[in-house]
C-alpha cells in the first residue's frame, strides 16, 4: 500500500498530540542564533568549489543534540534519524531525504572538537533554554514550567526564627514529619516587588 502525503501528515499530526517535545524545542529556539559560531569551522578559505558541499552545519548541530539527549552511537543515531518521524521532522529531513551517515557525524565532532566549539555550542544552548525554563536531560526534555514550586508558609513566628539563624525545633524533632527540615528553605527571605510577594 502507497502512502500519501496526506497520511505523512496524519502522523506528523498525531505525534504532535500525543505531546512531540522535539517539535516543541524546535519552536522555542532560534537554531540561527548558532550559526556564527558553526561558520567557525567553515573560515577556511575554499581553493576550489569542486567537491561535495558540507552538510548543513545547523542539521549536523541538532544530530549531536539527539545522540547526547538518546545516548546514541553514530551508526545508532543514522539509524534512528533514518527510521524515526519524530528525528526526521526536528531535523527537517524528508521522508525521502538524505540522512547523514555516521561517518558524517564523526568528522563533524571532530571538527568541533579541533576548533574547540563543542563546549561553546552547548553553553550557548543550555543559556537559551534556561532562559525559556526549559532544561535538556539525557533521554528526555524537561520543561520547569511544569515543575511545581512547593510554596514557603511558615508563618510569623517560624520567620521570625528563621530571620535569626534559627529554626522552629518541631521541623528537626517532628517524628511524625522526619523529613521536614530537609524541604524548607532556611536561607530564603520574604520580598515584596510591586504588589507580589514571594521568597528570595
Amino acid at each position: 500500500m502507497q502512502n500519501s502525503l496526506f497520511d505523512f501528515e496524519n502522523r506528523y499530526a498525531s505525534l504532535s498530540k500525543t505531546g512531540d517535545p522535539l517539535e516543541r524545542l524546535n519552536a522555542v529556539i532560534d537554531w540561527e542564533i548558532f550559526r556564527p559560531i558553526l561558520a567557525r569551522i567553515d573560515a577556511k578559505v575554499r581553493k576550489s568549489t569542486a567537491g561535495r558541499k558540507p552538510t548543513c552545519r545547523i542539521l549536523m548541530f541538532k544530530m549531536l543534540i539527539l545522540q547526547r539527549l538518546h545516548g546514541l552511537s553514530d551508526e545508532r543515531l543514522q539509524y534512528q534519524v533514518t527510521d524515526r518521524l519524530s528525528f526526521m521532522r526536528f531535523l527537517g529531513v524528508e521522508l525521502a531525504g538524505n540522512v547523514p551517515d555516521a561517518r558524517t557525524v564523526w568528522a563533524f565532532r571532530e571538527s568541533l572538537k579541533e576548533h574547540q566549539l563543542a563546549d561553546a555550542l552547548f553553553d550557548s544552548l543550555n543559556l537559551a533554554l534556561a532562559e525559556l525554563g526549559i532544561e535538556l536531560k539525557s533521554g528526555q526534555i524537561i520543561d520547569a514550567t511544569f515543575v511545581p514550586v512547593p510554596i514557603q508558609r511558615n508563618g510569623r513566628e517560624n520567620n521570625a526564627l528563621i530571620k535569626v539563624g534559627t529554626v522552629p525545633i518541631e521541623w528537626g524533632q517532628d517524628t511524625a514529619k522526619p523529613a521536614k527540615l530537609a524541604h524548607k528553605d532556611t536561607d530564603a527571605r520574604w520580598t515584596k516587588k510591586g504588589d507580589r510577594r514571594g521568597w528570595q
